[in-house]
């Protein structure tokens, strides 16, 4: 049964097979029928690595626990508005408190929480840091060199020159981030970003 767990660029939960290079949480979402209720519960939302002290995230569902999302690589997490995990990914969690200059984990969820549900703010390709994702004709895209790839469950599909401006996805913190050279724990591009097509 493929369940409900897997996060777009743009937010959304979906149902797909792909399960992703990245884990993350919103808080308990579904019900005891494996179902997806709500979109979040509170403003924490993270990234973790797939595994972290012997939990392989087998069950990304348990009755009354938090609902396991699944990304395609980080650059879709942060997208996604989701950051650092601070208990698995403590140094990339302290690099990014740093990057975007916050010091409080509530600090930090607000702002990116305020930025999720605000309007999108339009810049320059050119002038935004690889991992970006903008939208062009309804779907996110990714910013990489010189080119924007195509964003899908199972990967990066498609490559196309850039130019212009276009309302950016990835939250304005997160932006910061990316503009720092972000790298982190967990894959940062699914393997298929490098790929040519």
């Amino acid at each position: 049964m493929t369940l409900q767990n897997r996060v777009t660029p743009l937010g959304a939960i979906v149902a797909t097979p792909e399960r992703g290079l990245v884990y993350g949480n919103r808080g308990c979402l579904h019900d005891a029928g494996r179902r997806i209720r709500r979109q979040f519960q509170g403003t924490r939302w993270i990234a973790c690595r797939l595994e972290f002290r012997g939990r392989h995230r087998a069950d990304p569902m348990q009755p009354g626990r938090y609902t396991g999302l699944f990304f395609l690589d980080e650059a879709t997490a942060f997208a996604a508005g989701h950051r650092p995990c601070a208990e698995c990914r403590r140094e990339d969690y302290n690099r990014f408190m740093e990057i975007v200059g916050e010091r409080r984990a509530g600090d930090v969820d607000e702002r990116l929480h305020a930025e999720r549900l605000g309007p999108r703010r339009q810049a320059r390709i050119d002038e935004l840091p690889d991992g970006a994702f903008v939208l062009v004709e309804g779907e996110p895209w990714l910013v990489l060199g010189r080119e924007l790839l195509r964003w899908t469950p199972g990967g990066y599909a498609g490559r196309r020159a850039y130019a212009g401006r276009a309302p950016v996805v990835t939250p304005a913190t997160s932006v910061e981030a990316l503009r720092a050279g972000w790298s982190g724990a967990v894959p940062f591009l699914h393997p298929s970003a490098s790929r040519r097509s």
